[in-house]
């Protein structure tokens, strides 16, 4: 479905990001990803034909000298994030900034630049995620990122028509991003998850990246954020 197309995935070399690009190059894309760390990017694609570029979303000239070298592309997903996590008490504006400036200030200034440059059939994937719809302890800075990136995603799925402009909402994703809370706390945290959701599971990146597929080739969809939550904000 992606044959000879040129797919762009902003993010780092595992995870979400990863599972995006190896499942965009078996489609037969041509797969660029970029990120802060070109050197770590190259690393953890040296085994692939995936070309490693670096950008720095909270740099609008990174930006658009990324826009730049890459010319002529298909498609952009973006699913970098920094999540500023607390409650109100517990927020700090540093950290709210930075969330905003890598998912949606980020986002909105690489549409800016690399539009002009998106071929005919082309779409921008962005990344929201569940809490811009389930009010948790502690995901005040988080749900209202997610919430801008499904507002932006609807105002550039107009401004940028006929080019397309979906966003991917994840729910809890098997990833290295919960390696914080150690092995147990990993485990017991995924379990309590799974036992509250419809699907009674946790999601996996392979989950996520077929949505991503699926945004990135229906060609009739635009404006649309995609949930990929196993149901979580019904419980």
């Amino acid at each position: 479905m992606l044959q000879d197309k040129t797919v762009v995935v902003v993010g780092r070399g595992s995870g979400i990001a990863r599972a995006v690009a190896l499942l965009a190059r078996s489609e037969g894309a041509r797969v660029v990803v970029a990120g802060r760390d070109e050197g770590k990017l190259a690393t953890a694609y040296r085994d692939t034909d995936v070309t490693a570029e670096v950008v720095d979303l909270t740099d609008d000239a990174s930006i658009a000298a990324l826009a730049d070298r890459l010319g002529a592309v298909d498609h952009v997903v973006s699913t970098a994030s920094a999540r500023a996590r607390g409650n109100l008490a517990d927020l700090e504006r540093g950290n709210l900034a930075l969330s905003f400036g890598t998912k949606v200030i980020g986002p909105t200034m690489l549409a800016k630049y690399v539009a002009p440059h998106i071929n005919p059939g082309g779409s921008f994937v962005l990344f929201s995620g569940v809490h811009a719809f389930k009010l948790n302890a502690g995901y005040l800075g988080v749900g209202i990122t997610n919430g801008a990136v499904d507002f932006l995603t609807r105002w550039l799925a107009v401004e940028l028509a006929p080019t397309r402009v979906n966003a991917i909402s994840p729910g809890v994703i098997d990833t290295g991003a919960w390696d914080s809370l150690g092995e147990d706390g990993k485990r017991d945290y995924f379990q309590h998850i799974a036992a509250g959701n419809p699907v009674r599971r946790i999601g996996t990146s392979q989950d996520v990246a077929n949505a991503v597929l699926f945004a990135m080739t229906n060609t009739f969809m635009t404006g649309m954020t995609l949930k990929i939550d196993g149901g979580e904000p019904l419980i």
